[in-house]
């Protein structure tokens, strides 16, 4: 009987504990009591490993502070910053001031003029852009990926990251310590031993025992010599080229940009090689002066659990509440916070076109059934869902009518928008929205349309694990 009453009481406590600590994040504390009862004590030292909230040490705070004041100091003397009259007058934001004003107060994002825009629809086109501005690299190559494969793709990156390093370029590679856990560690011994500077952001041993193996650096990032740059959705790894034959052709979206934006990739580069690395990036080279560009305006806004904002959720929010016509969205995974639920609900029943693109073929079955599990609700206000045949799709973008476009590293879900170190670009340039809307109807042809009539029809079973994996969608 007193073992009884101690266990009892013990599992009274794990349930107050995780109250009291997810108090201001219901949907995450139900999701953490769901392994609660199923795993008793097993789930609780899960929430105690993977549910920390992200800190810092004090000392490397201090040391991280000075050394990101330093880098910004010098991004803000480098760049052209648009002014609100340059973006209302170069595009379309036609008296959305509650949205300009928003975009404009992002702590550290400015938004930026002198810029060009490439945008890239696969895997090979991306890699092929990629490797031919490393190759022509002069003063250095930044590159960090959240994978890095030691496969066909990723020795391709290997021997070129090599034998620029052979030719006097600094080179350094950082890469998720979670993401890239198959790295070989053969691949990273011949890239040190080539003169690469390599590191792994929170490795998994470290992450584990620090208590944010949850935080991921999910960001893809490339600076070549400070004037050219890349993200996206695309990692390193044959399957962005379609050569797995359980999802097929892959379809992503990349982007390549020119001038003063690529100031702000490097700042998040250099942040992020503080906290791996301990070194700091401060040599004026990383940032050299440059003609302007191009005349596009390009925004890019990091985001992670750092951050006592989450910008990327509220740049979503608060572009979707913006629109007046049109809502397009294509997203691998799709488990939204219940402030973006129901700002797509609110512009649906508005009457605004929205229209959303996921996976026909899911990588990941758990994640797929929880993005069922909003689709009914949504549908029923109006919302369109579409299942993308021709293969995997894995962009990420965002366009609002014809105000703006997102492009970038963050999934339309939780883990995105409140776990994950992401970065995105939000361009404001009518031919580039063009082109990304144009990319969106192609795909929409090549996918096939949720009826809200057939979906009602689905199986209780189907029903079941929509709902299960629903209760642990905070989660993923």
């Amino acid at each position: 009987m007193m073992w009884l009453t101690l266990a009892l009481g013990l599992f009274i406590f794990q349930i107050a504990t995780i109250l009291l600590l997810e108090f201001r994040n219901p949907a995450k504390a139900v999701a953490w009591l769901s392994v609660l009862f199923v795993l008793p004590i097993i789930g609780f030292m899960m929430y105690y490993f993977l549910a920390k909230k992200y800190t810092r040490r004090k000392q490397m705070r201090r040391k991280e502070r000075r050394v990101i004041a330093e880098i910004r100091r010098a991004l803000w003397h480098k760049a052209r910053k648009a002014g609100p009259g340059d973006v209302v007058r170069r595009c379309d934001i036609y008296g959305e001031h509650r949205l300009l004003g928003l975009l404009n107060n992002i702590p550290g994002s400015p938004i930026m003029a002198c810029n060009s825009v490439e945008i890239y629809s696969d895997g090979e086109s991306t890699y092929e852009a990629i490797l031919a501005a490393m190759e022509q690299a002069r003063s250095f190559i930044h590159v960090e990926y959240y994978i890095v494969r030691d496969d066909e793709i990723g020795k391709r990156f290997q021997q070129l990251m090599m034998r620029k390093a052979a030719e006097g370029v600094p080179v350094r590679l950082l890469y998720d310590g979670v993401g890239s856990y198959k790295l070989s560690r053969r691949y990273v011994k011949e890239l040190k031993r080539a003169g690469v500077e390599v590191y792994g952001f929170l490795p998994p041993l470290i992450a584990f025992f620090d208590k944010r193996l949850n935080y991921r650096n999910h960001r893809k990032i490339v600076v070549v010599d400070g004037t050219v740059g890349f993200l996206g959705g695309i990692n390193i790894g044959n399957e962005y080229l379609g050569a797995d034959p359980a999802l097929g052709y892959w379809r992503d979206t990349h982007i390549r940009l020119g001038g003063d934006s690529v100031y702000y990739l490097q700042h998040t580069f250099a942040t992020d090689w503080v906290f791996a690395s301990g070194k700091t990036l401060l040599d004026p080279m990383y940032l050299p002066e440059h003609e302007c560009m191009g005349e596009e305006t390009v925004q890019l806004i990091a985001s992670g659990p750092d951050a006592p904002w989450y910008a990327v959720q509220e740049v979503f929010f608060g572009a979707m509440t913006a629109a007046r016509s049109r809502i397009y969205i294509t997203t691998p995974y799709f488990i939204p916070d219940p402030s973006i639920a129901m700002a797509l609900k609110t512009a649906a029943v508005s009457g605004v076109d929205v229209r959303i693109i996921l996976p026909g073929v899911p990588d990941a079955r758990i994640i797929h059934w929880a993005s069922m599990s909003y689709v009914h609700e949504l549908m029923q206000a109006g919302v369109r869902f579409y299942q993308y045949q021709k293969g995997f799709v894995h962009a990420k973008t965002l366009i609002i009518d014809r105000l703006l476009a997102t492009v970038g590293t963050a999934n339309m879900d939780m883990r995105s928008f409140f776990s994950n170190f992401e970065i995105m670009a939000v361009l404001y340039d009518r031919d580039t929205i063009a082109r990304l809307e144009r990319d969106f109807m192609t795909d929409m042809r090549n996918s096939k349309e949720i009826l809200l009539s057939e979906f009602e029809r689905r199986s209780k079973y189907e029903r079941a694990k929509e709902l299960a994996a629903r209760l642990l969608a905070p989660l993923f």
